[in-house]
């Protein structure tokens, strides 16, 4: 059993803390005289490898290493190739929408504010309020991730990484705002990647296959629910992530399209390679006897069953490996709910003290939620659902074809999404209204042995997008009707006119037609 001593874990952790600590308050030192503009977002200022590596620390965090194995575990090889994939691709997203929402939207830096503009601020507060709540969800589940991992890899009481993390992060974050938390992915995802190849040696080296195993653990075949995860996972996460605000905000630092798309390639290739890598380890547990057939429980935390037969200086690899991972995150995580909040909820017109004080505020009931150690792949579940049903009616009013869509629609349609959830579990349940409400936040899980979380993710974006049209068709009836009894002309099939807006170039403010400024903004 190869866990390290508690004075050494102590030193690993703490350390490495400290370092993200000094790190984190010299460069947010070098940023003290930014402006709060720069303090909240960085548009146009990042090259293509800084925003790969960016990219890549966002999009991990320490809870691949529960989810990743588990599915391998539980679905095997196909199971887990879809699951990377899933996630890796859906980054691609922004380089094919990213140069259209910037030039529609050019002087914000998150999704919510192009929302505010073409459907109007009453559609703009809803995606925002589901975009808070999506964060707030990811903060609960990397925290409680940490916690759970700590505990499980050195024996310690996971609360003192918690709460240190978090006064590591809010230090800096605090002080330097995005532009720091930029920087210091930049090196926490450099770290992650160097750190993988070396722990994947290590467990590649000291792991001893029995190769009767393999053939009988059946994880090479495929499987029912890993046809299922071909739809469910790129739906889910594709949606999902449109509503994390962190990937917006770096999408809008590209310094160019060209930087973009370099920087999402890259990102794409490298988390791919690294989910698989981790999720590995679930078939490698299995194959070692680390992990025993049929233990559902046990799937769970494969990878730490798999350290367990290995020396403790792997497992003390895999510790700063942790550190880095949640680290990363979680600051950008901060940084994204902050500046979101910030521009949707208060307009940027809270000073940089006052702004600085939510960052410490917020932090409280993050921890408070993360203490109870919530079920992670449920909390990532959840949100998945909501993004399916909401997203599809919300890229609709990027296409001028249907510049006739209105907040109104999108609204709706996003919560008879939700609705048609509810719906599908009545009918799947026959009737059983509990189950059906049970289905709304995937009680039973992803990996349950039918065709209910299926059934959901496929409700919701069918579901929301005919309740979408619905609205419309009845919102463009109701103001036919309106003003065939006014005597007004009707109007709400026009297309809206193009008005000449500021946008800012690299060497001048020029006036131009905006792309956004076409769209009416109105709800209804």
């Amino acid at each position: 059993m190869g866990i390290p001593s508690t004075q050494a874990s102590n030193a690993i952790i703490y350390l490495t803390y400290g370092a993200f600590l000094v790190t984190g308050c010299y460069i947010a030192w070098r940023l003290r005289h930014q402006s709060k503009t720069e303090w909240l977002s960085s548009n146009g200022t990042q090259k293509g490898l800084p925003l790969a590596l960016n990219f890549i620390a966002s999009a991990l965090g320490s809870g691949i290493l529960f989810t990743y194995p588990q599915i391998a575990t539980i679905a095997g090889v196909q199971g887990l190739v879809v699951y990377a994939l899933s996630s890796a691709l859906p980054l691609l997203v922004f380089g094919f929408l990213g140069p259209i929402i910037r030039r529609k939207c050019p002087d914000g830096f998150v999704l919510t504010e192009w929302t505010r503009r073409r459907y109007g601020a009453v559609a703009g507060l809803f995606l925002s309020i589901c975009t808070l709540i999506t964060i707030f969800l990811y903060m609960v589940a990397e925290l409680s991730a940490l916690q759970q991992i700590i505990t499980v890899l050195t024996g310690l009481d996971g609360l003192a990484a918690v709460v240190v993390q978090c006064v590591v992060t809010t230090i800096y974050t605090s002080i330097g705002g995005f532009r720091v938390s930029f920087v210091t992915d930049n090196i926490q995802g450099a770290m992650v990647v160097g750190l993988i190849i070396l722990g994947v040696i290590a467990v590649g080296v000291e792991t001893h296959i029995d190769r009767s195993l393999i053939e009988k653990s059946g994880l090479l075949n495929s499987s029912l629910l890993g046809w299922q995860l071909i739809y469910i996972l790129p739906v889910a996460i594709l949606t999902n992530d449109f509503f994390l605000s962190g990937f917006w905000m770096r999408t809008f630092a590209a310094k160019t399209d060209k930087d973009l798309w370099i920087g999402v390639s890259l990102a794409t290739f490298a988390v791919c390679i690294i989910l698989t890598l981790v999720g590995a380890s679930g078939l490698l547990a299995a194959w070692s006897g680390a992990w025993s057939f049929g233990d559902a429980e046990g799937g769970y935390i494969a990878l730490f069953l798999l350290l367990g037969q290995l020396p403790a200086w792997v497992v003390g690899v895999v510790l700063v490996m942790v550190v880095s991972l949640s680290t990363s995150a979680f600051d950008s995580f901060q940084s994204a709910m902050i500046s979101t909040g910030s521009n949707d909820l208060f307009r940027n017109k809270l000073n940089l003290w006052a702004i600085r004080a939510l960052v410490v505020v917020l932090i409280i009931p993050v921890i408070i939620v993360a203490l109870k150690s919530p079920d992670i792949l449920q909390i990532f579940l959840i949100s998945d659902l909501v993004s399916a049903a909401v997203v599809p009616c919300l890229v609709i009013g990027l296409s001028d074809k249907f510049y006739f869509w209105r907040g109104f629609d999108f609204v709706v349609g996003g919560l008879g999404g939700i609705f048609t959830v509810f719906l599908f579990g009545l009918v799947y349940y026959k009737g059983d209204a509990t189950l059906a409400s049970n289905l709304l936040i995937l009680e039973n899980g992803l990996y349950a042995n039918d065709w209910s979380a299926f059934g959901a993710f496929v409700a919701a974006p069918i579901g929301g997008l005919l309740w979408g049209f619905g609205a419309c068709g009845l919102r463009i009836a109701t103001l036919y009707l309106i003003s065939r009894i006014r005597g007004h002309r009707f109007d709400a099939l026009d297309r809206p006119v193009p008005v000449v807006a500021y946008e800012e170039t690299e060497h001048e403010r020029v006036l131009q037609p905006s792309d956004d400024a076409t769209k009416s903004g109105k709800f209804f």
